[in-house]
C-alpha cells in the first residue's frame, strides 16, 4: 500500500467520525427540554353550597411538582409547572378530599376550582334536649303551655326540633316538626287532663336525638265561675272568670285581644269581642275557655271606637245584638241569619246596646264620631222611639244595662262634660233610671274624688251593681269593685286591675 492510499483512508476515517460527532450532537440537542414548556395553575378553594372561601387548604399535583396553601382568600398560585396532564389535589381537616383535573399547556395558566364539602366522619349530634318549662309535674293554670327547651350542637351545625304532645283524655298524638326555636306556644290544652311531652332534635348528619318525656298537669275548669272581667297583659286584653272568693282562671290568650265578655245563662257560653288588626269579630266560647267560635264574618262590629262599642246577648235567647257604625243587627250565636234590627235616622252612631227581647225592649246609646252629642234612649223592635234617658247633654257616656225584670236601666255619665279629643271623662258616676216612674238617681256615692265610675252592670238580683272604678288620668289601673243600690257606702273592691265587668 503507497503512501497515498494510507492517507485516504485516514482521511475517510477522520470524516467518518466528525459526521458522528456531528449526529450526536446534534440528537443530543433535541432531547434537551425547552425552558418555556412551564404553565401555571391556579384556583380557589370554596365551600360547598355557600362559596365561602377557606384557607389552609393544601394543594399539591399529581405527578409531583409542589405543595402550596391556599391564603386567607381561599386562592392558590402553582408556579413553574412543566407541561403535561395532572391530577390537582386538595385537602383540609374536617372536609373531603376532592381531586380536579389539569392540562398544564406552556406559557398558560390553568384555572381549578375546589368545592370542599365538609366531611361528617367525625361530626357528632346535638345533645338531648333538656326540658326546661313547663317543670315536671307543674300543674298550669289555663288552656295554654309555653313549652321551653335547650340543645347544642358541637359542631354548631343548625339543629331542627319537633315536638310530641300527648294527653291522658284521648289517643291523639299531635306532632310539631321543623321547629328552629326552642320556644313554643300551645294554645289549646284540655282542662284537667294530664300531658307527655318530648322533644327530637337532629341536625343534618346524625340520626335524632330524644329528650326524656316531661309531664305536667291542666288545672281543671271552674265551670261555676259567676264574675267575668278583663285583664290587660302585655298589650292585649285578656279575659278572666273568677268565683265569689276571688278565684281566678284565664279563659283567652294572652297573644290575642278579646274583650266584653257576656255569658248567656241558657247557652251556657260566653261572647266577646276579639280584633285582628282594625277589625273586630264577635266569638263564644265555653265557660272553661274551650271551643272558641267565630261568629261573624263580613259584617262585623264597628264603631266610633272599638274599645267603647260593646254587645248584648239577651238571657234566653240564641242571637246576639251589635253595632255597626249607624246600624244595629243580630245574629245567631252559629253566625246564621244576619239581620238589621234597627238604624239611626239622624246618623248618629250606635255604640252601646241592651236588649230585652222578652220585652220588646232595645236600650241604645248613640254619638257622634268623637263619642259625644250622645243620647240614651229605648225602642221597640219596630225601631218606636219610648223613653229618652239622656240627650243633648255634653260629655261622654256608656255602660248599659237592663235589669231581669226589664224595670231599670243603669248607666254612667260624665257629670263635668268633658269633651278632650282624647275622649277622656274628667267626673264619670253611675246612675239608676226607673222605666215605670220615668226618674234617675245617682246611686255613685261615695265615689272618690278624681276618679270615674264606668261600664256599670246589674247582679243577676239586682240589688248591686258592679262597674269599673279608675283615676280619671286615663292611664292608671282600673278595678272591679260592687256597690248595693240604695247604700253609698257599700262600695267594696272585688277584682284589682280589671275592667269591663259581667255578672250572671
Amino acid at each position: 500500500m503507497n503512501k497515498y492510499n494510507i492517507q485516504m483512508r485516514r482521511g475517510y476515517t477522520y470524516i467518518k467520525f466528525l459526521c458522528l460527532l456531528f449526529v450526536v450532537l446534534v440528537g443530543c440537542n433535541e432531547d434537551r427540554i425547552d425552558e418555556n414548556a412551564y404553565g401555571k395553575i391556579i384556583g380557589k378553594a370554596v365551600i360547598e353550597g355557600t362559596n365561602e372561601p377557606l384557607q389552609n387548604v393544601r394543594i399539591s399535583t399529581s405527578p409531583v411538582t409542589s405543595t402550596i396553601f391556599t391564603d386567607n382568600a381561599g386562592y392558590f398560585i402553582l408556579e413553574n409547572v412543566p407541561a403535561g396532564e395532572y391530577s390537582v389535589l386538595a385537602r383540609l381537616d374536617g372536609y373531603l378530599a376532592r381531586y380536579e383535573p389539569a392540562t398544564v399547556i406552556a406559557n398558560k395558566t390553568v384555572n381549578v376550582i375546589f368545592d370542599m364539602e365538609v366531611s361528617t366522619a367525625n361530626n357528632r349530634p346535638p345533645s338531648a334536649p333538656e326540658l326546661l318549662m313547663p317543670a315536671e309535674n307543674e300543674v298550669i293554670d289555663g288552656v295554654e303551655a309555653l313549652f321551653q327547651w335547650s340543645s347544642i350542637d358541637p359542631e354548631g351545625d343548625p339543629i331542627t326540633f319537633e315536638l310530641e304532645l300527648r294527653n291522658d283524655q284521648n289517643d291523639v298524638v299531635e306532632r310539631f316538626d321543623d321547629l328552629n326555636d326552642t320556644i313554643y306556644l300551645y294554645p289549646e290544652l284540655i282542662l284537667g287532663a294530664q300531658y307527655f311531652w318530648q322533644v327530637t332534635a337532629a341536625d343534618e348528619y346524625n340520626p335524632p336525638v330524644l329528650s326524656p318525656v316531661g309531664t305536667f298537669k291542666v288545672k281543671p275548669a271552674p265551670i261555676e265561675n259567676r264574675f267575668l272581667f278583663v285583664r290587660n297583659i302585655n298589650g292585649n286584653n285578656v279575659i278572666f272568670s273568677a268565683d265569689e272568693e276571688g278565684n281566678e282562671f284565664q279563659l283567652t290568650s294572652e297573644n290575642t285581644n278579646s274583650y266584653r265578655p257576656r255569658r248567656n245563662v241558657a247557652a251556657n257560653r260566653i261572647a266577646y269581642l276579639q280584633t285582628t288588626g282594625a277589625q273586630a269579630d264577635i266569638y263564644t266560647m265555653n265557660r272553661d275557655g274551650t271551643d272558641k267560635v267565630k261568629v261573624t264574618s263580613n259584617v262585623r262590629p264597628n264603631g266610633f271606637n272599638l274599645n267603647e262599642i260593646n254587645i248584648s246577648w239577651p238571657p234566653t235567647s240564641d242571637r246576639i245584638y251589635f253595632p255597626v257604625l249607624d246600624k244595629l243587627y243580630r245574629i245567631r250565636s252559629s253566625g246564621q241569619d244576619l239581620e238589621l234590627v234597627y238604624q239611626t235616622t239622624d246618623g248618629s252612631l250606635i255604640s252601646e246596646i241592651a236588649v230585652s227581647e222578652n220585652s220588646d225592649l232595645i236600650v241604645l246609646k248613640t254619638n257622634n264620631l268623637s263619642g259625644y252629642d250622645i243620647s240614651i234612649f229605648t225602642i221597640d223592635f219596630s225601631g218606636t222611639v219610648l223613653d229618652t234617658l239622656i240627650t243633648g247633654l255634653p260629655g261622654g257616656a256608656g255602660g248599659l244595662d237592663i235589669s231581669v225584670t226589664n224595670s231599670k236601666i243603669v248607666y254612667s255619665y260624665d257629670v263635668d262634660g268633658f269633651e278632650p279629643l282624647d275622649y277622656r271623662r274628667l267626673n264619670s258616676r253611675i246612675f239608676l233610671y226607673d222605666i215605670v216612674t220615668n226618674t234617675t238617681t245617682d246611686i255613685s256615692g261615695e265615689k272618690p274624688n278624681g276618679t270615674n265610675d264606668l261600664e256599670p252592670i246589674f247582679s243577676p238580683n239586682e240589688a248591686f251593681v258592679i262597674f269599673t272604678n279608675t283615676s280619671n288620668d286615663g292611664i292608671s289601673q282600673k278595678d272591679v269593685y260592687q256597690l248595693e243600690i240604695g247604700d253609698s257606702e257599700s262600695r267594696t273592691l272585688l277584682f284589682e286591675n280589671a275592667f269591663m265587668p259581667d255578672w250572671e
